[in-house]
């Protein structure tokens, strides 16, 4: 009991998604993605790195 009101939340969040039209800078968007940073990617590959070290000493 009590997840009427959630779902209704939901339900609206859904329904404004589907029918509104927003409006996308695709020109912003196509930058973006050409301008070859990755902020994510980076910070995974840091991560995976000191991994790899914790087993260099293993390796050893």
């Amino acid at each position: 009991m009590g997840r009427g009101r959630a779902k209704a939340k939901q339900t609206k969040v859904a329904r404004e998604l589907k029918y509104s039209s927003h409006h996308t800078d695709f020109d912003a968007l196509q930058r973006e993605l050409s301008s070859g940073t990755d902020g994510g990617h980076d910070n995974a590959d840091r991560s995976d790195d000191s991994s790899e070290d914790e087993y260099d000493d293993y390796r050893r």
